[in-house]
Parts: C-alpha cells; sequence; structure tokens
C-alpha cells in the first residue's frame, strides 16, 4: 500500500494468519463483504459492540446471517429509491460533472479536469486515487474525482470507502460530495436524512485526511456540498454541511474499536460463520459466541439488530430500555434487578441509582393510592347519588 494513504502507519493488509482466520470466519465460498461508509459510521456509533466489529472486518454478510439465524433485518433501500438515487446521480454528474461544478460556483465548468481513476483491485484504486488528489493539488486547477476510492484503517483493518465526488479546488482545499435523492425544499431538507449523510461523509473527510497529511499544500474541507433535487423537482440543488461534530465523533470511537485480531483470538476453537456449511442451530451458537452491545438504536443500523434484540431481552438486559437509561442505572445490569432494588428486595441503600429507584416507587405507589382513594370517593358520590 503507498504510503501516502495514511499521515501514520498506512493501512496495512491483514497478515497472513489473520486473512486466514478471517476465511475461515466467513466460510471458504464466501467472498467478503464490502465494508461501506454507512456501514462504518454505524459502526463507529457502536463501537463497544465486538459481534459487529468482527463481523464487519471477517466481510460476513450479516444480512444473509440474520435471515438464517431466522431474524432478517427490516430495513434498507427500495429497489426504486436505489434506481432513483442512481438516475439523480448521473444528471448531476453529466456532461463531466458540470451541473455539479456550477454548484460549487465555477464560471467555466469545461476548465476542470475528470481524471481516469480505473486500476486493478482496491489497493491499486485506491493508490490511483491518492495520486490523482496529489496531482491536482499541485496542478492548482478544478479537478473532478468521480467516485474515487478512499482506504482507512478500521481496528486494524483495512477499509475502502467510495464517496460520489470529490473536488479539488485551485487552492488546494478537497471538498467531499454526497449525492442523495431526497428532496431539499425551500432550502431545507429532513434533518434525520441530513444527519445521516453528515455521519456518513464524515468519514469520508476521515480518509481523506490521511492523504492530505502527506500532501503538500493540500486541506480536506470540513463542511461537505451535499447535492439533492430542488424542491420536488428534479433540479439538482445544494447546500454546504458542517461535518466538523460528526467527523470528532467518528475518530473518537473509530479510535475506540477493539482491534478484530484480538477479538478472533478470543473465539472458540472451530467457531465460523459459514453460511453454506453450517445449520441454523450452529450459527446461533457462533454469533452468540461473540458479545454484543445491542440498544435500540441498532435498529435503524445493523442486519443482526432484531436476533440481539431478542438475546437481550431474555437476558432481561436493562440495555433494551435505551443508553441513557442504562447509563442512569449503573451497576444494575438487568430488569429484574432493577425491579427488585426498587421494592427494598435487593442492592445497596447507599447506591444513589437504588436510592433513586426506591424513592421513585415511593412516590408511585403514594400516587397510585390518591388515584384510588380518589375513584373510591367518586364511586361512593356515584352511590349516593342514586339513592336519592
Amino acid at each position: 500500500m503507498s504510503e501516502s494513504l495514511g499521515s501514520g502507519p498506512p493501512p496495512q493488509a491483514p497478515t497472513t494468519a489473520l486473512r486466514q482466520r478471517l476465511a475461515e470466519l466467513r466460510g471458504p465460498a464466501a467472498q467478503p463483504h464490502p465494508l461501506d461508509a454507512r456501514a462504518l459510521a454505524a459502526l463507529a456509533a457502536n463501537p463497544g459492540c465486538r459481534r459487529r466489529a468482527l463481523l464487519d472486518g471477517a466481510g460476513v454478510d450479516k444480512a444473509a446471517l440474520a435471515s438464517a439465524l431466522g431474524a432478517p433485518g427490516t430495513f434498507g433501500q427500495s429497489q426504486f429509491a436505489f434506481m432513483r438515487g442512481n438516475a439523480f446521480e448521473a444528471k448531476v454528474k453529466a456532461d463531466g460533472g458540470k451541473e455539479l461544478l456550477r454548484l460549487l460556483g465555477l464560471d467555466d465548468p469545461a476548465g476542470a479536469l475528470v481524471p481516469d481513476l480505473s486500476a486493478a483491485g482496491p489497493e491499486g484504486r485506491a493508490a490511483r486515487t491518492a495520486l490523482a488528489l496529489r496531482e491536482a493539488t499541485a496542478a492548482g486547477t478544478w479537478t473532478l474525482l468521480d467516485h474515487p476510492l478512499l482506504a482507512l484503517d478500521v481496528a486494524g483493518s483495512p477499509a475502502y470507502l467510495e464517496p460520489d465526488a470529490v473536488v479539488v479546488h485551485p487552492d488546494g482545499r478537497w471538498t467531499v460530495v454526497e449525492i442523495k435523492s431526497f428532496p431539499m425544499v425551500d432550502a431545507s431538507a429532513d434533518a434525520s436524512k441530513v444527519g445521516a449523510a453528515a455521519r456518513q461523509a464524515a468519514v469520508y473527510v476521515l480518509a481523506l485526511e490521511r492523504v492530505a497529511a502527506v500532501t503538500d499544500g493540500a486541506r480536506v474541507a470540513h463542511s461537505i456540498l451535499l447535492v439533492c433535487p430542488k424542491d420536488f423537482s428534479n433540479l439538482p440543488t445544494a447546500s454546504a454541511v458542517d461535518v466538523r461534530k460528526q467527523l470528532s465523533v467518528t475518530r473518537r470511537q473509530l479510535a475506540r474499536l477493539i482491534r478484530v485480531e484480538d477479538i478472533a483470538a478470543g473465539l472458540p476453537e472451530g467457531v465460523t460463520f459459514d453460511l453454506e456449511g453450517c445449520s441454523a442451530d450452529e450459527l446461533t451458537a457462533a454469533v452468540e459466541s461473540v458479545p454484543h452491545a445491542y440498544a435500540p438504536e441498532c435498529l435503524a443500523a445493523c442486519e443482526l439488530a432484531f436476533h440481539c434484540r431478542d438475546r437481550a431481552r431474555q437476558a432481561g438486559a436493562v440495555e433494551t430500555l435505551g443508553r441513557s437509561v442504562r447509563g442512569e442505572l449503573g451497576g444494575l445490569t438487568t430488569i429484574g434487578e432493577v425491579l427488585a432494588a426498587a421494592r427494598g428486595e435487593a442492592g445497596d441503600p447507599a447506591d444513589p441509582a437504588v436510592a433513586a429507584l426506591r424513592r421513585a416507587a415511593a412516590l408511585r405507589a403514594e400516587a397510585l393510592a390518591e388515584a384510588d382513594l380518589a375513584q373510591q370517593g367518586a364511586a361512593t358520590g356515584q352511590e349516593a347519588g342514586a339513592c336519592h
């Protein structure tokens, strides 16, 4: 791998032993499932989940695995939305990206360069992208990189990421372009969708910073260009989105990820997620051998969320109530422990969480008693009225 891919040690391919172990985990006939920016952003949002870190690092197809476990996920783009997005992206990039460059304020888009980024394999394409970025920065001219490939080290394994586009400005600034098919009405779009796009783009910015760190005169813009259809037409419009907050969170969360080889080393002998060679029971046992960190947010981001939720519910884990509730409960890890502490049957009274639970239980009992008295009074009044 070219050293232009990183500011420190560049992303290295896994060692032969680790590569072989990850292949065993996938199964001999399975090709590694690519880790894209959307999945990487979801992984960064839950860095404590060893299960997802291992499955993503090994390239296991989590959607197929979830189906084999009998708990398929239900999220993702519809085929119609996928086709609409591709058609809109093609319109934005038509004629050498003329419309896209116009949105960036370029008066003469015909003068911009659009280098060929084709190369053999992901390593070759990533190296070709790094070279094109260096050449464009040195030339000091507008350059549009259509679907460049960037490399980023994730828990000890290289991930290859493909943004919609990256634009190099004459002053050496690099801007990530995200093209989405959801509408921008009156210059604003759905906040949740914009947030998801910002988290995804932050991963691209992070990967670009590795290249910029070893490229003279280069700097990565912390505002991305979000391109969407204007109002309810198919005409493109654009807005700058600041991703510094998402970038900081992503950088910190990725740094917390446990390395894939450390997780794999702790697995029992013979564990595999081979979809073709294992039964549902064997796959279930393999999945359960890797600790997870389920939270309700996983339902919108992970294919295995329904399986993990079922297991968390069976165990009575407080994580099913949400991360904020889990944080408030301290050392109480199951709903049974929480209820026992609230009833005064267990727990240290000096524990703030236990004290708060008992206070809440007392207030609840008091409120129910008052409501019961009020209801009895109302019933007595109705009976007296009926007698008259």
